[in-house]
């Protein structure tokens, strides 16, 4: 059995390390290449509303790689990042294989494949959310939901 502080220091690893590469990804979109040249490139590929499209995975492919780095809202960050790495797959790589150096999905899989596990097991405890869930079930203990 792996000691929970390992567990905690691998987990912190791993959202760094795509945090980084989603924020890098986030940033050619918006700041270097621009979301209209990235609009082009989605609706060459059939993205559907392209200029949306554009926008909506620049920006979590920003603040999701940055949730994913201090460990806020990881469920949530983890699933929407996974959702985008599913659509690069199915409108860009899934006809070129699986080597990135050919155009296929080996690194969406990579991607989102850690983002969905980081979503189901969580930040673990070196991560904001690990900081906020003493406070929300306190708040939650003071104010109990009133059922009938």
């Amino acid at each position: 059995m792996v000691p929970v502080w390992i567990r905690d220091i691998v987990a912190l690893i791993a959202r760094a390390g795509i945090g980084v590469i989603f924020i890098a990804h986030g940033w050619r979109k918006v700041f270097t290449d621009g979301v209209g040249e990235t609009a082009a490139g989605f609706r060459e590929a059939g993205v559907p509303l392209p200029g949306l499209s554009a926008w909506f995975v620049a920006l979590v492919e920003l603040f999701g790689g940055l949730a994913m780095i201090i460990g806020l809202l990881v469920p949530v960050a983890g699933v929407l990042l996974a959702a985008i790495m599913l659509g690069a797959f199915v409108f860009v790589h899934a006809e070129h294989g699986v080597f990135v150096d050919e155009g296929g999905g080996e690194l969406v899989f990579a991607l989102g494949a850690t983002s969905l596990l980081l979503a189901v097991t969580g930040a673990g405890r070196l991560s904001l959310d690990h900081l906020w869930r003493p406070l929300t079930r306190h708040r939650a203990a003071r104010h109990p939901q009133h059922t009938v």
